[in-house]
């Protein structure tokens, strides 16, 4: 399969549900993105990493990078490779002299150790055509979105999105993406291609 290679374009925070982070891979060169929901820790550590911070103490990712400096151990690439029951798996590519090691990392940890070492990330075609959001080919991803006023109202809840139809669903998801709203968005976006998918 082939490889996409993606960046980490932004973190996002829950405007809907609080403690709730979502990092947003994009596709280099390309439209589309890939929001992964991960905990507060894991933001803090994605976030340290990308804005050069040095805390006072290591934290555990940058004592696991450390650890493989140390050993002369290069993390080449991080890939996300497959995506069940809304969980994304992903795994170290690690070489050491001669020989090539797969680490087996939750996305989370292998998205802050692939900043650390500034590796790049990848995923496959089938795991961004199922779990991705088009950005808007009009918009720029660089300028800030207003946010909007709601048009279709409705609560958070699975059962709330299972009684819309596919165009409020649709509506609903670009408030979401208007609103960077990422974590928001991913509940929409995954009952829209499981009635795709009918």
């Amino acid at each position: 399969m082939k490889k996409i290679e993606l960046e980490i374009v932004a973190l996002s925070h829950s405007i809907t549900q609080t403690h709730s982070y979502a990092v947003v891979l994009g596709e280099v060169n390309g439209l589309r993105r890939l929001p992964i929901v991960i905990g507060g820790f894991e933001a803090q550590a994605i976030a340290v990493a990308l804005e050069r911070m040095q805390p006072s103490r290591p934290l555990t990712h940058d004592l696991f990078a450390n650890f493989m400096s140390t050993f002369n151990i290069d993390l080449n690439e991080v890939i996300i490779y497959k995506l069940e029951e809304g969980i994304f798996f992903a795994k170290l590519i690690c070489q050491n002299d001669d020989e090539t090691i797969e680490i087996d990392s939750r996305t989370s940890d292998a998205l802050a150790l692939a900043v650390r070492a500034n590796c790049r990330i990848y995923t496959y075609e089938n795991i961004l055509e199922t779990a991705g959001l088009y950005l808007d080919q009009t918009g720029n991803p660089d300028e800030p979105v207003e946010s909007k006023p709601t048009q279709v109202n409705v609560t958070s809840g699975d059962k709330d999105l299972k009684s819309m139809n596919l165009e409020e669903l649709h509506k609903l998801l670009k408030q979401a993406l208007e609103q960077e709203d990422y974590v928001r968005a991913i509940p929409i976006r995954d009952e829209i291609n499981h009635r795709k998918a009918k």
